[in-house]
């Protein structure tokens, strides 16, 4: 199917520059909506690198000045007193409306006219003015900070307390923008929503081919829909209800979890979600392969095993390990299946012994052996049954995702139901967000692909 494209349309660098600060700020709203986990991390430089050096020289020498100036007789306090300008107005930006106490104390102690002042007099007490912040602080930061705010009351030299200060100050700005994003996030659906659609609009004005390969990614579903009819599967060509646009929609966000990521390009729609699909897909061949190999063990081996404790867990362990490296380029699939099968008939005549039962024959090992390495070709009729088993179950996820019931889990899967379980999950929590932001641009695309392009 070929890609249909819109004349070129030249663009000024302001508005690419625009563009790209929008769909910047889109990735971050993105971000916080579709990651649970997500959190602020304070700003690191790269160990050795230019920026890094740069940057600690400078605050040697800061802290070297500092101390310089508190040495001298009498002492020079102007670094010190933007310093604590500076604390001030940090300690400020962490009070809430409610805290009008505590924004007059803070007012009432750093109090910079009367700092200066006294420090004029010679009359400052840099000393007593820590204390009060780290006090302060103590009162401010959350409750992972109580052992830091602890250890900085055992400074005495001046220099290392504002030192440690302004380190601990820093980890608190971290920790209020993570309460800021926890706090908001329930609310932030609707606006979230909006503001992506909004930004992608902005976009597609600016790139009009910029739903080219969504287009063709929905044609392809379609296609591959109609097709599976015509072979007499669900979709009968007479009265197809997988070419209705939602089922369509989902079977399309299912093949994203077979995506040939090196040659295929993604859908603009899903761009931002790219590393995450590829690493359900990578989640889901994993689950494919594990519970191939724990199916064929236990219909191999028989009701002997069935039932013993501890024996599932402990083959999983062995599998999951061997399989941990299984999408790197180094990765032999031959010889960790070769492995697996050698690994599991040890511990299956282990197991076995110690029940009473009688040792694996070497005839039944070189059978086990065999079916087992035989399960990475992807051909291979077990291969083949538990990944249409798992596909199937993440689809009905998604379709049962709505009316919140869990679907059905299909045999030979339980070993693997929890891991699977978090798989859907996850895949149909980002699907459904991601449906709801574009929904105006799909409904679009489905109705222009399914009834050729006519009118409403």
């Amino acid at each position: 199917i070929s890609v249909k494209t819109s004349p070129p349309r030249f663009v000024s660098a302001e508005e690419l520059m625009e563009t790209a600060k929008g769909m910047t700020n889109m990735a971050l709203a993105h971000e916080i909506m579709v990651n649970q986990s997500f959190k602020v991390k304070p700003a690191e430089l790269p160990e050795g690198s230019l920026q890094h050096r740069f940057k600690e020289i400078m605050h040697k020498a800061f802290w070297d000045c500092l101390e310089d100036q508190l040495k001298e007789d009498p002492p020079t306090y102007s670094h010190a007193i933007k310093l604590l300008a500076e604390i001030k107005e940090t300690l400020l930006s962490f009070l809430l409306p409610g805290h009008g106490r505590l924004r007059s104390r803070i007012e009432e102690v750093l109090d910079l006219p009367l700092i200066q002042q006294q420090a004029e007099n010679g009359a400052l007490d840099i000393s007593q003015l820590s204390q009060f912040i780290v006090g302060m602080m103590g009162s401010l930061c959350a409750p992972c900070r109580d052992e830091d705010i602890k250890k900085l009351k055992e400074i005495s030299d001046i220099v290392p307390l504002l030192k440690q200060i302004f380190s601990l100050l820093d980890l608190m700005k971290v920790d209020m923008a993570n309460f800021a994003v926890s706090s908001i996030r329930p609310h932030l659906m609707q606006q979230s929503v909006e503001y992506e659609r909004s930004k992608f609009q902005q976009f597609l004005e600016k790139q009009p081919n910029a739903l080219d390969y969504t287009e063709k990614w929905l044609e392809d579903t379609v296609r591959c829909l109609r097709e599976a009819g015509a072979d007499g599967s669900s979709a009968a060509s007479s009265d197809p209800p997988s070419l209705l646009p939602l089922n369509v929609h989902n079977h399309a966000y299912l093949r994203l979890l077979r995506w040939d990521h090196l040659s295929d390009p993604f859908p603009e729609t899903v761009l931002m979600d790219q590393n995450r699909f590829q690493e359900m897909q990578q989640e889901a061949e994993r689950l494919v392969l594990l519970s191939s190999v724990l199916l064929v063990v236990y219909t191999t081996t028989g009701e002997a095993i069935s039932g013993l404790p501890g024996l599932m867990e402990t083959l999983k362990h062995t599998v999951n390990v061997m399989l941990a490296d299984m999408h790197a380029p180094s990765f032999s699939a031959h010889e960790a299946f070769a492995t697996i099968g050698e690994k599991l008939c040890v511990e299956l005549s282990q197991c076995l012994s110690q029940h009473g039962y009688s040792p694996f024959s070497p005839d039944r090992k070189s059978i086990l052996r065999g079916q087992i390495s035989a399960i990475v070709q992807p051909d291979n009729p077990v291969h083949k049954l538990m990944d249409s088993r798992i596909q199937s179950y993440l689809l009905v996820s998604l379709e049962s995702s709505q009316n919140k019931t869990p679907p059905h889990l299909p045999g030979g899967l339980a070993p693997v139901s929890k891991e699977l379980k978090e798989l859907a999950d996850r895949f149909s929590r980002l699907v459904n967000y991601n449906k709801v932001v574009f929904s105006p641009f799909y409904q679009k695309l489905l109705h222009k692909i399914l009834t050729g392009g006519e009118s409403p």
